[in-house]
């Protein structure tokens, strides 16, 4: 029973690897193999966000790598292949976005975060810091009444 369902599980694993592949693709010259694994190197996964498209393992990624695999089998050149997915997905697309207002946010975004973080880390610690007035006569002689009558007690 248990080697039944070790089994059981080893060809889970195996079919769902099977299934989560990559389609193999084959091209006529060495030529278009290099500009689709360019292509797939500069374009983004958009559900990983931090990986490309030849990185990635999500589904989307994978019909995004047929669209440019088809593209390039045609023929377009790389900059209609790029401005085709920029068309349909956006700037995010691309790693490295152009710079104009709509990609601000990619650009500068990370830069003005850092900043902000240590602008409020100097201000909390320098309020913490920050030293106290000095004490009037008249609260320094409550202090010493009160230090001399504990001293008292004791």
């Amino acid at each position: 029973m248990r080697q039944t369902l070790l089994r059981i599980i080893a060809c889970i694993a195996i079919a769902s690897a099977a299934h989560g592949a990559d389609l193999p693709v084959s091209f006529e010259s060495r030529g278009e193999r290099e500009r689709y694994d360019t292509l797939l190197e500069e374009l983004r996964c958009l559900v990983c966000q931090n990986q490309s498209l030849a990185d990635s393992h999500a589904d989307l990624a994978q019909d995004l790598r047929d669209e440019v695999y088809k593209m390039v089998v045609a023929g377009k050149d790389n900059r209609i292949i790029i401005d085709f997915m920029v068309a349909r997905y956006g700037d995010f697309v691309r790693y490295k976005p152009p710079l104009k207002s709509s990609t601000w946010l990619l650009w500068f975004g990370p830069m003005v975060l850092l900043m902000l973080t240590a602008a409020i880390i100097y201000v909390t610690t320098h309020k913490r810091t920050r030293v106290s007035r000095p004490l009037s006569n008249d609260e320094r002689a409550r202090i010493q009444t009160l230090i001399d009558d504990d001293d008292d007690v004791d």
